[in-house]
């Protein structure tokens, strides 16, 4: 799979939530996430523990800038504390990102509205596209969004949380 991301501040959780809701988009889920990195020779990999179940995702990015186009795969895990440990002595954890993240979504595209831990509130804009799904055609969704919360190109973020976290 897919995605095209894009990551800003966010000023007002509020008002973003309601500008996004004239969009279209509902509110489907309040997620507690803790994303643990491990060291990887290639892209990504993280161990997701949210409201009580767990997935690994691999993903590495296409092309960079402030909308990112990512290749990733995700898989369920049965045993988190197990999975966390071995990952922990096989790879070594290289940071851990705690979030309480607010789930909209219209279409294929989904907005996310992060308080992060030890960081703040920020926005984020997924559009999941389907492998053979050409990107483009999420971009104007992704536009879309962004114009209605008035954020412009400058206001893009082109790092991950965990990397913005290293520089705390």
């Amino acid at each position: 799979m897919k995605n095209l991301e894009a990551k800003f501040p966010l000023t007002n959780h509020a008002e973003a939530e309601a500008r996004a809701s004239d969009l279209g988009y509902t509110r489907r889920a309040v997620l507690h996430q803790r994303d643990t990195f491990f060291r990887v020779a290639n892209g990504k990999l993280k161990l997701r523990e949210e409201n009580g179940t767990a997935v690994l995702i691999y993903y590495h990015r296409d092309e960079s800038g402030p909308l990112m186009l990512s290749n990733y795969e995700i898989v369920k895990v049965a045993d988190p504390p197990r999975t966390l440990r071995i990952l922990a002595t096989a790879l070594g954890p290289i940071a851990v990102v705690e979030k309480v993240r607010t789930l909209m979504m219209r279409d294929n595209v989904r907005f996310h509205l992060d308080q992060v831990t030890r960081l703040g509130d920020y926005g984020e804009i997924e559009a999941v596209i389907a492998d053979g799904d050409d990107p483009e055609r999420s971009r104007s969704a992704v536009n879309e969004i962004l114009a209605a919360l008035n954020v412009g190109q400058s206001d893009l973020i082109e790092m991950s949380y965990f990397e913005m976290i290293a520089k705390v």
